[in-house]
């Protein structure tokens, strides 16, 4: 076929695709196609305006490193990754919900004893987590593997900051009652990365670039589908508007002041008032 125009090079583009081998693949790119063009003729894009979005993809993929994934960060801004997230981790009752995973997750953390201190010196209320993981029906799972990370009270991860240590994350390993514990500090609300071409849309469309006050946690174990979630802190401003729609009401949790003396004192990071965090974990079988 030749001489394509708006109304026949849909499905020339489709059609090229009848080909393929793999069916789901055909499956995919038949069908980004089809929305793709609709896409365009539903704005009737302009040369410059798609000129503008290569820019756009090319200023991410520049940016992206093996420290900072701008992709990821698109991804979650837009909406698509907690999308995805949600088709694919439909969860039974007792088991805890998913969130997006974020750009800062760093493969093979520190593994630490139970109540170590992560905080690696960074200020903030001292806050003792202390975590149970089991199946749907309360069974603890002894052996998970916990991965935790958050940001200081600056919003900043370590793989942000100069130098090459593991601060605010870590690996734990659940004891026989599935139960994991560890000091860290009460988190704080902080933007994601604006200085790149994410932030620029962001600004160019009146949003603001804030993540409520969260822990990362990715917790897996044999015979159960690996759950990656967050838990975020009650009462913090941008629950209601996270710049990645990560926010789930079962999520939000309510760390509790305490004024007795602390569990596993030795290990406690400085500062004298503290803050108390307990939560039990339900994973999916994969079954």
């Amino acid at each position: 076929m030749r001489d394509f125009n708006e109304e026949t090079i849909t499905d020339a583009v489709v059609d090229r695709f009848d080909g393929t081998e793999n069916p789901r693949l055909r499956q995919i790119m038949q069908a980004l196609v089809r929305h793709a063009h609709a896409f365009v003729r539903e704005v009737e894009l302009t040369q410059e305006e798609w000129l503008a979005a290569i820019g756009f993809l090319t200023r991410t993929g520049h940016i992206t490193d093996d420290k900072r994934q701008e992709f990821i960060l698109l991804s979650d801004t837009l909406g698509i990754s907690m999308l995805v997230d949600a088709i694919n981790h439909r969860m039974p009752d007792g088991a805890t919900e998913t969130t997006v995973l974020g750009p800062f997750y760093v493969d093979n953390p520190p593994v630490q004893p139970a109540d170590a201190d992560i905080s690696g010196g960074e200020t903030g209320t001292p806050l003792y987590v202390t975590a149970t993981v089991s199946a749907p029906d309360g069974t603890p799972l002894a052996g998970a593997q916990v991965d935790v990370w958050q940001s200081d009270e600056d919003g900043y991860y370590d793989v942000q900051k100069p130098g090459d240590d593991p601060n605010l994350r870590a690996r734990f390993i659940a004891d026989e009652d599935g139960r994991i514990s560890f000091w860290s500090i009460v988190p704080k609300y902080y933007p994601i990365p604006a200085d790149g071409p994410v932030g620029d849309m962001l600004e160019a469309t009146g949003r603001h670039p804030y993540r409520p006050a969260h822990i990362h946690f990715m917790i897996a174990h044999e015979g159960y589908e690996t759950l990656v979630t967050h838990l975020f802190m009650e009462g913090d401003p941008y629950l209601d508007s996270d710049a990645v729609f990560g926010v789930k009401q079962s999520l939000i949790v309510a760390p509790q002041a305490q004024t007795g003396p602390a569990p596993a004192a030795a290990n406690k990071p400085q500062g004298s008032a503290w803050m108390r965090l307990d939560h039990r974990f339900g994973l999916k079988p994969t079954a």
